[in-house]
């Protein structure tokens, strides 16, 4: 114990000290947990947001429509094409005497139309559609919470891409220096002076826009800044008294590169994330928002962005997009922050 009676962290591993130290931070830490409560929740949007049952029971036999598509004529309907199920008729078949369905929390996906709404589109939230609908009747809670998840997602594949590019560069540039660094760093400066949006827009109108095809265009770009900070912390340990050690014994440079150096260069990489992530969520709203981006029938905060400002009167569009956005970038900086304290030894 020490003076303040709480428990002596000087056997705990590193590793441990800095979570600790990351927990101590109330903000950074609750953060954490709300952000990973609302990615969590987000991954079961088709369970929480859709027009399809979760599960239907009709005359003794289970149904997974959510998963399934079933023809109408499974439930003793006259069509073999898929079942409707916010058609009344469709939903007495399958409500009706021992029949039960369980349904989803809400009754919307991201692209359901509601064709019951007695206002024009975009309609303002209602108890139909509480954040309310965009400029084609679809439902905006459901699109958000699609979006997210869309936004999250390719963050967190483009981070990992560019980590791993960027950890490789840094650490070949740090290890070896010399006429490879000297090479590689004027090499990363012609390649960071490329005008990045204008590839962007050269290559939409080539190819088909997808979410694939901005993952690779951007992880051309996105590695560039972390290998900096790698290639300094291989350049400081790489005459450290531990890695002149591990070349007496034979280890190989790869060896010495993953085993010795890369573990202790891992601090500035371990902060950089959660900004990296943030970068990523804004990148791809921008292009989204620019019509750079996803497929327009694709949910993403910057395709809601655009709809509010075409149409302004459309305060919903807007303010939720934007406090959805806002939210997530602010948990993810404070996140970041807490990293970064808990990581940085000098205060502790």
């Amino acid at each position: 114990m020490n003076n303040n009676g709480s428990p002596n962290n000087v056997h705990l591993s590193p590793g441990r000290r800095s979570w600790l130290r990351f927990k101590a931070n109330r903000r950074g830490y609750i953060s954490l947990w709300l952000f990973g409560i609302l990615f969590v929740l987000s991954l079961f949007a088709e369970v929480l947001f859709n027009d399809k049952p979760l599960i239907v029971s009709y005359q003794d036999e289970l149904y997974f429509p959510f998963l399934i598509a079933y023809p109408e004529t499974a439930f003793g309907g006259d069509f073999e094409t898929e079942a409707d199920y916010s058609d009344i008729y469709v939903r007495d078949l399958i409500t009706t005497g021992d029949n039960w369905v369980i349904d989803p929390l809400i009754h919307y996906s991201y692209n359901t139309i509601n064709f019951r709404s007695e206002l024009p589109n975009p309609a303002p939230p209602s108890s139909q559609n509480l954040v309310g609908t965009d400029d084609r009747g679809r439902d905006v809670f459901a699109r958000l919470v699609y979006g997210f998840r869309l936004s999250v997602l390719f963050a967190f594949a483009l981070t990992a891409i560019g980590v791993a590019i960027g950890i490789l560069a840094g650490a070949v540039q740090g290890y070896f220096s010399g006429r490879l660094d000297l090479f590689m760093q004027r090499l990363i400066e012609v390649w960071s002076s490329m005008p990045e949006l204008y590839l962007l827009i050269i290559f939409a109108s080539i190819f088909q826009p997808s979410i694939w095809l901005l993952i690779i265009l951007l992880s051309m770009f996105g590695w560039m800044g972390l290998s900096d900070y790698v290639r300094a912390e291989f350049l400081r340990g790489r005459n450290m008294d531990y890695v002149r050690a591990a070349r007496a014994m034979g280890l190989s440079d790869i060896s010495i590169m993953r085993h010795h150096l890369l573990p202790n260069s891992m601090t500035p990489v371990i902060t950089f994330l959660p900004f990296r992530i943030s970068g990523s969520i804004l990148a791809l709203t921008s292009l989204d928002f620019l019509g750079l981006g996803v497929p327009p029938t694709t949910p993403s905060l910057g395709e809601l962005l655009s709809q509010g400002k075409e149409n302004i009167e459309a305060w919903w569009l807007s303010l939720s997009t934007f406090i959805v956005l806002v939210g997530t970038l602010m948990l993810l900086i404070f996140i970041g922050e807490a990293l970064r304290e808990a990581m940085d030894t000098r205060k502790h």
